[in-house]
């Protein structure tokens, strides 16, 4: 999973890991709710407008910089 998406997971409430685990491995959080997506959604959507707020007007830079951010590939 991207590093970008677990960060996010995680702050929303969404995600959650095992602590002695090496590498860790991240999974849904079993009593994550509405709440908690709307969180994540909310996240997501900030993130974007930190992209474009950040490009100065390049919008070709801005689709790179989500893609690389989010690790989507072509």
């Amino acid at each position: 999973m991207n590093e970008r998406i677990i960060k996010l997971g995680l702050d929303s409430g969404m995600l959650n890991y095992v602590d002695n685990e090496t590498p860790r491995h991240y999974f849904l959080c079993g009593n994550a709710d509405e709440k908690d997506l709307e969180k994540f959604a909310e996240l997501i959507v900030k993130s974007f407008l930190d992209i474009m707020e950040n490009c100065d007007g390049d919008l070709d830079f801005a689709i790179w910089k989500a893609k690389q951010d989010f690790g989507v590939e072509e």
